[in-house]
């Protein structure tokens, strides 16, 4: 079929990823343009030296493979990432428990950033508070690429609160009661809760979240 005669979405689509290939910075990452694997998803997730977006650096990502009902273990990434500019505050040590000394010896924002890559390949991305994660890595991308990372994202909190939502009687649905916490998300779902700000740890407790809301919502 040719792209004139598809479905005006579909139309759309397609017009978009031959729009962002041409534009693409680095051929060598056209395959995350490539029709995903059925059934896998990669987890996500990152720690950084502070919450602002534009200022603070990377200092570890986590993300491990799903392949139907299962988490891949054997197939994730754990990257220590030297951050570029800003230093380490206790705060932050405090936070991820990774002192400067830690992070000396990690591997540059943009070689994170190759490894990520051919790690996701063309799988749809999950996690929770996935937007801020994104944001960081596609700040160290957009040099490389001209864009982000472009494959669909699940963010495991929303698919929370829709699962929430249709539990709720009518009367009830605007009252906001719904606790989107990971870590009460995480107890409501009846889900392990392991030491939190480990990007790894973090990025498998969303895989696991997102699998059990999977479940939870085919019913």
């Amino acid at each position: 079929m040719t792209a004139s005669r598809l479905p005006p979405k579909r139309w759309f689509a397609a017009l978009k990823r031959e729009w962002l290939l041409y534009h693409l910075g680095d051929p060598r990452f056209r395959f995350m343009w490539d029709p995903a694997p059925e059934n896998e998803w990669v987890a996500l997730d990152c720690e950084t030296t502070g919450l602002n977006v534009r200022t603070d650096d990377i200092i570890a990502i986590g993300a491990v493979r799903i392949r139907g009902n299962r988490i891949m273990t054997s197939e994730r990434l754990e990257l220590l990432v030297r951050p570029e500019k800003r230093r380490l505050t206790a705060e932050s040590v405090r936070v991820h428990r990774l002192r400067e000394q830690d992070v000396a010896q990690g591997i540059s924002a943009d070689e994170a950033m190759m490894k990520l890559m051919y790690f996701i390949g063309s799988r749809p991305l999950v996690g929770y508070y996935l937007e801020f994660d994104l944001a960081m890595i596609n700040r160290v991308l957009f040099p490389m690429l001209g864009m982000g990372l472009p494959q669909p994202k699940i963010e495991v909190s929303s698919l929370y609160y829709d699962y929430k939502f249709h539990q709720l009687p009518h009367h009830a649905r605007d009252s906001g009661s719904i606790d989107l916490r990971f870590e009460s998300l995480m107890k409501d779902l009846n889900l392990p809760l392991w030491s939190a700000h480990d990007a790894l740890n973090d990025a498998i407790m969303a895989a696991l979240a997102f699998l059990k809301l999977r479940q939870l919502r085919a019913g």
